[in-house]
């Protein structure tokens, strides 16, 4: 019988067909098959990487060229006497060995005893998933004599390839990447799944389990599973991160994730393979979604904390991390893990120079003037991005923090001007209040959809829920694309329609009143938000005038006793009840107005106050001047610590509505 009749050459026959890619490794094993290059290759990759494929097509280059080639199996190795025998026997052998994660506790054997004993020809390639021992590389003798190959994902035309020779149909071939990247098992199994399913693609529960036991497999433990959950669903995952959603043994956990041939380091933490990461997030979503939601709210919640925390220069890693766990529900967001291309600084003397070239060949002469004046005015309010490997300036931005303006800063930039005019005829700023605008000068070729833009967001966004005392905050957009607005408008940020003209292009501010949505308010309804739901600015809180406030008060004092009509109070709907969670509005409001009067008792030069206050709204005395009576008061001296009294309750909770408590 040939060869060409038996099923093994069949089986070899489509498995070199479907190889695509690995040119840099290949080049490297010829190298060294054909005596030119190092003795020992050692191969390592997350499972289904192609460690197995790639050894297969390393044994075809071997008997291609005249060698004997030993494939072994890490999990049915031979025992070492009878591979080593062929080895020290002949110099021109090669051995292949895959799966060595198994058998990983002879790596010491194999540098130490075994392999120096092979005589000078001979060629080992060792693959598996854990990368080698250190001491490999920290010992001299090794140097020049061990190459190893961090095997990654298929480049995009390999993937092509790759699905080419799986008969994957056009159309498919777009969310397949999207799910698989340049992974090629799961590129395989997902190619089985479309042809199987007639040419429609979702990753269903059998390819999710299949993928998860060869890319992952057991787990030591309970803990062990959920602390790999949470690094899936962290954009990155550190040991402050993990302590915070798993707090038992977070170190042990921490170091034991790192040690994942799956999973990678950066500056920033530890992140899986994109695959992994979609696996994981995948099943435990259909597994236990209550668990899902309960692990997605404690890191959440430990990441807006640390928003509002970071330093300055940890703000964007911080926003940027939160920002991750809506990728789902709409929020923009590439993948990176690393610095990036562009980095932020502060704008320093030197560089305001610089600031009017690129202002100027942004948006002209009269935008660069403003930017000019700003530079001037609030120079700690301007951010630099550079190129990081160039250092070319390509944008600034400027977060304009404003209390009060004068004449000339309202004549100097008419996107401030219209910012002020729309605070001041919608809802003004009130005692202690600013409104911030945020202005961006940007090349034009980074105007559209650049990584730049992704790190100034960040900064606008970080700069909210970091401000204190903010009613407003404007967002300008040069020739804003649908995408952008709508992009915005996710974010709770509603569009001002007209259009001023600091320089040749058209601008759209985009507007947010912090006092009806508060920060924690608009992270929880992010937090919440369904993909393609309503914008994040639904309900609103009430932002009164302090004599608008000062009235509600008074009213809801004197309807003290009946619930209904404290219902129907616009404080109900103020940042004041907003904080007070667990309760109905009227029953809040009833809670806060009797706490405001007692603790007038604090303070012994209002003592008068709160018994004069206590009396008329707390005992429900029907007239004042029984109220006066019951004091034993001259009913004009009653009157006068009434009035006081009041006026001091009015003042107390308005200091609150605008400081919080």
């Amino acid at each position: 019988m040939s060869l060409s009749g038996l099923l093994g050459w069949r089986l070899q026959a489509a498995r070199e067909m479907a190889f695509v890619g690995r040119e840099e490794e290949l080049a490297v094993f010829n190298a060294a098959l054909y005596g030119g290059g190092c003795s020992v290759l050692y191969v390592h990759g997350p499972g289904g990487i192609g460690k197995s494929a790639l050894l297969r097509r390393f044994a075809h280059e071997a008997d291609v060229a005249g060698r004997p080639v030993s494939l072994v199996d890490g999990r049915m190795l031979e025992p070492p006497s009878v591979v080593s025998e062929l080895l020290l026997r002949d110099p021109d052998a090669v051995l292949l060995v895959d799966n060595f994660e198994r058998i990983q506790g002879l790596e010491g054997w194999l540098r130490e005893r075994f392999l120096p004993r092979l005589p000078m020809g001979a060629l080992v390639v060792i693959a598996g998933r854990n990368p080698p021992d250190m001491r490999w590389q920290a010992d001299p003798g090794w140097a020049g004599t061990l190459a190893v190959l961090p095997l990654r994902d298929l480049r995009a035309g390999d993937a092509q390839a790759l699905m080419d020779s799986a008969g994957v149909p056009a159309e498919l071939r777009e969310p397949l990447l999207a799910f698989a990247g340049g992974h090629p098992l799961a590129l395989l199994l997902g190619a089985a799944v479309a042809v199987k399913n007639g040419g429609r693609w979702t990753p269903n529960q059998d390819v999710v389990a299949t993928l998860l036991d060869q890319l992952v497999g057991e787990l030591p433990s309970a803990a062990h599973r959920r602390a790999l959950e949470i690094c899936a669903h962290a954009y990155m995952t550190t040991e402050d991160l993990l302590r915070a959603a798993l707090p038992e043994e977070a170190g042990t956990l921490f170091r034991w994730l790192r040690r994942l041939p799956f999973v990678e380091s950066s500056s920033l933490g530890l992140f899986p393979h994109v695959v992994v990461r979609e696996l994981l997030e995948a099943d435990l979503r259909w597994r236990d979604p209550e668990g899902y939601a309960m692990m997605h709210g404690r890191i959440h919640a430990h990441l807006a904390e640390r928003v509002r925390t970071a330093s300055d220069g940890d703000v964007l890693g911080a926003v940027a991390a939160l920002l991750y766990l809506h990728r789902g529900n709409g929020a923009d967001f590439r993948d990176r893990h690393d610095e990036g291309e562009f980095q932020e600084e502060v704008l320093r003397e030197e560089d305001v120079g610089t600031l009017l070239r690129v202002a100027t060949a942004a948006e002209g002469a009269a935008s660069a003037g403003c930017a000019a004046f700003w530079a001037e005015r609030q120079p700690e309010a301007f951010r630099l991005y550079r190129r990081t490997e160039t250092g070319e300036p390509v944008a600034f931005s400027a977060w304009l923090q404003l209390a009060e303006l004068d004449e000339e800063e309202l004549t100097a930039d008419p996107l401030v001007a219209m910012a002020w005019a729309h605070a001041r005829a919608t809802t003004p700023l009130r005692a202690g209040e600013h409104l911030a605008v945020s202005r961006l000068w940007a090349l034009p070729p980074y105007r559209g959809n650049s990584p730049v833009l992704d790190l100034i967001q960040w900064r606008v966004i970080g700069n909210c829920l970091r401000a204190e005392r903010m009613a407003w905050s404007y967002i300008e957009i040069a020739l804003p694309n649908q995408a952008w607005v709508e992009h915005l408008r996710h974010y709770g940020m509603r569009d001002i329609f007209e259009q001023p003209r600091p320089g040749e292009d058209p601008y759209t501010l985009f507007v947010h009143d912090w006092r009806a949505v508060p920060a924690q308010a608009w992270l929880e309804r992010m937090n919440h938000l369904p993909a393609g739901g309503p914008s994040a600015a639904t309900a609103k809180l009430a932002v009164l005038s302090q004599a608008e406030f000062a009235e509600a008060v008074r009213k809801g004092l004197r309807q003290l006793s009946r619930p209904d009509a404290l219902a129907a109070s616009p404080l109900t709907r103020t940042r004041l009840i907003a904080e007070r969670a667990g309760q109905t509005p009227a029953t809040a409001l009833g809670d806060l107005l009797r706490q405001a009067i007692d603790d007038l008792r604090a303070d012994p030069r209002s003592v008068k106050f709160h018994r004069a206050l206590s009396v008329t709204f707390l005992r429900g005395t029907p007239t004042q001047e029984l109220a006066a009576e019951r004091l034993g008061l001259p009913f004009t001296t009653y009157r006068r610590h009434l009035t006081a009294g009041i006026e001091r309750v009015c003042a107390d909770l308005w200091h609150r509505e605008l400081y919080g408590a």
